[in-house]
């Protein structure tokens, strides 16, 4: 199944390598204002995962050093949302119900997301016409592990009322 987001990021994909991150980012950037003001690049996107990252600068740093936590927040946020948002057909809406966060650790340099679905859950979005499903997203730091521990309850219902 398509929508017409995953119909343009297929398009994307096809383009030369170098340039699909770029684009992929542009449009995220352009479409979630506030995702677009931390940094976050996305790397891969299919049905099934995406990888997004962020990099440690300035404008999202803590008062230590490290990546904010909302940052890091906002980074979860959209893996998940963006792979959940790849399977909602165009006459649903898609919504966050809610998020976990379990900060374990000090956050060590960049970050990445990887953001993942399951066949069974890609079947449930595209045939029920409301539902909610969890997604879970693993975030590692510069040294390789995990410094938080995420997921987030998606939901979707139909547009019509």
């Amino acid at each position: 199944m398509t929508n017409r987001f995953s119909s343009f990021v297929n398009k994307v994909n096809k383009a030369p390598q170098c340039m699909q991150s770029f684009l992929l980012t542009k449009l995220f950037a352009l479409k979630v204002k506030f995702a677009g003001t931390t940094g976050v690049k996305i790397d891969k996107i299919t049905h099934q995962q995406t990888i997004l990252s962020l990099k440690n600068k300035k404008s999202v740093q803590n008062h230590i050093g490290g990546i904010h936590a909302i940052a890091a927040a906002v980074l979860a946020e959209s893996a998940t949302g963006i792979v959940f948002g790849m399977n909602v057909p165009d006459d649903r809406l898609p919504l966050l119900k809610s998020m976990t966060i379990d900060y374990q650790r000090r956050m060590q340099g960049d970050l990445t997301a990887v953001a993942n679905l399951t066949a069974a859950q890609i079947t449930m979005i595209e045939q029920q016409e409301k539902g909610e499903v969890t997604v879970p997203v693993i975030i590692t730091d510069e040294s390789g592990q995990q410094p938080i521990v995420c997921q987030m309850l998606w939901a979707w219902v139909s547009k019509k009322r």
